[in-house]
């Protein structure tokens, strides 16, 4: 689904699509493959860079494969036009994904899991 791209991220092609949720999301079972993968198992959202943004991707049972779901907000702050769309998505790689989430040791996410912006962060 993805493949080595550069030293942070991976490259993958997806549909991109609007999701009536609070977060961006993908299937489950994809969710859960990539972060065995990928992130090495670890309890926390991938982390796409879908058009400009950076989205936090959780999990859902309600999305097709190969599909990232995202809510209104996240669709026109990532300036996806036009969706479902098939698009060049970029997957950071775990380190660089934990830099964006600011889930370092020292800096735990909200305990809430709530996110602050109009594309997750």
């Amino acid at each position: 689904m993805f493949e080595q791209f550069s030293s942070g991220y991976y490259l993958g092609r997806l549909y991109v699509e609007p999701y009536g949720g609070d977060h961006a999301v993908m299937h489950r079972n994809h969710h859960e493959q990539v972060n065995e993968q990928l992130y090495d198992g670890k309890e926390a959202p991938l982390v796409m860079k879908i058009g400009s943004a950076h989205v936090p991707v959780h999990s859902a049972d309600d999305v097709p494969g190969r599909t990232v779901g995202l809510p209104e907000s996240a669709l026109s702050a990532a300036g996806v036009e036009n969706p479902p769309t098939l698009q060049e998505v970029l997957l950071a790689k775990a380190d660089r994904a934990k830099q964006l989430l600011g889930l370092a040791p020292d800096s735990p996410a909200r305990p809430d899991g709530a996110a602050d912006g109009p594309a997750g962060f």
